[in-house]
C-alpha cells in the first residue's frame, strides 16, 4: 500500500498537465504550456540517481523500514506543497520554480524508493517465488497510478472547468497529505527483514556498499541501465503522456482519455500478478 500511495502522488501532475500548464504558464501558448509542464515530468528524472545513491546505502545501514518511511514523507509533502502553490498571476515567476523545486524533491524521493522497496521485496521472498513477490512492488505502482486517474476523472466530472482550473486541480495533490500519513503509519509498523538483521548482527555490511556495486558487477549495471531506459520510456509515454496526447492531437475530452487510460492499467493490474507467479 505504501509503494501505491507514493505513486498516487507522482501520478497525478501527468494526468492534471493541462489544468497545471495554465495555472504555472498562462503566457505561453497550449503547445508550449505542455511542454514547459512534462519537462517537470523529465526534470526530476536528474534526482532519482541521487535518491538511490544517498536512500540507499541509509537503508542499507539504518534498515529499509527507516529510508521506506523517509520516501513516502518526502513524496507527500512535495505533492501536498503543490497543491498550495499560487498560480503565475498571483506570485509570478515563483510559482513555476516553486512547482519544480517540489518536483525535485518527489524525484529525489524516488530514486531511493523504488530501490528501496525492491530489495525489501526480495529480501523477503523465497528464492523459488522472487519474480512473482517482486511482481507486488509494480502491482502497487499501477494501483497508484490507477487511483491518481481515477481521482482527476472524478473532479474533471464533477466540477464545471472554471472550478477546475480556478481550485478543483488542487484536490488530488491536497489528497496526498492524508493519505502520506496513512503510508508513514504503515510503513513505521513494518520489521526489517530477517535478511537484513542477520547481516546487521554479523557485521556484514558494507561500508561503502555503492563503491563495492560499481565495482563486481557494473557489466550488470549497464544492462540494467539500459533495461529501464527502455521501460520507463514506453510506461512514460502511454501512462504519463498519452492522456495529453489524446485530448490535444485527437482531440478527446480529457475525461475520455482518463477512462481509456484507467482500462489499459486495470487490464495490466490483471495480467501482471499472475504472468510473474
Amino acid at each position: 500500500m505504501g509503494n501505491a500511495i507514493e505513486w498516487f502522488d507522482y501520478a497525478i501532475y501527468g494526468y492534471l498537465a493541462a489544468t497545471i500548464g495554465a495555472n504555472f504558464f498562462p503566457d505561453a501558448s497550449p503547445a508550449a504550456q505542455t511542454m514547459l509542464v512534462f519537462a517537470g515530468v523529465a526534470i526530476p528524472f536528474v534526482l532519482r540517481p541521487l535518491g538511490g545513491i544517498v536512500l540507499g546505502p541509509l537503508g542499507d545501514k539504518f534498515g529499509r523500514r527507516r529510508v521506506l518511511a523517509t520516501t513516502i514523507v518526502l513524496m507527500s509533502v512535495a505533492t501536498f506543497c503543490i497543491g498550495l502553490i499560487p498560480s503565475y498571476t498571483t506570485i509570478g515567476v515563483a510559482a513555476p520554480l516553486l512547482l519544480l523545486a517540489a518536483r525535485l524533491v518527489q524525484g529525489f524521493s524516488t530514486g531511493g524508493e523504488y530501490g528501496g522497496a525492491a530489495t525489501f521485496i526480495a529480501e523477503y521472498a523465497p528464492d523459488s517465488r522472487r519474480g512473482f513477490f517482486g511482481s507486488f512492488l509494480e502491482f502497487g505502482t499501477l494501483a497508484g497510478t490507477v487511483l491518481g486517474a481515477t481521482l482527476a476523472t472524478a473532479v474533471q466530472l464533477g466540477l464545471s472547468e472554471e472550478a477546475l482550473n480556478s481550485w478543483g486541480w488542487r484536490i488530488p495533490f491536497l489528497v496526498a497529505g492524508p493519505l502520506g500519513l496513512i503510508g508513514f503509519y504503515l510503513r513505521n509498523k513494518l520489521e526489517d527483514t530477517p535478511a537484513f538483521r542477520h547481516a546487521e548482527e554479523a557485521g556484514a555490511t558494507s561500508s561503502a556498499p555503492f563503491k563495492e556495486v560499481v565495482r563486481n558487477v557494473w557489466p550488470q549495471i549497464l544492462n540494467l541501465i539500459g533495461f529501464v531506459i527502455l521501460l520507463n520510456v514506453a510506461v512514460y509515454t502511454l501512462l504519463t503522456y498519452m492522456p495529453t496526447y489524446l485530448t490535444q492531437v485527437l482531440e478527446i475530452s480529457e475525461t475520455e482519455s482518463l477512462l481509456v487510460l484507467i482500462g489499459v492499467m486495470v487490464g495490466m493490474l490483471i495480467v501482471i500478478t499472475p504472468a510473474s507467479g
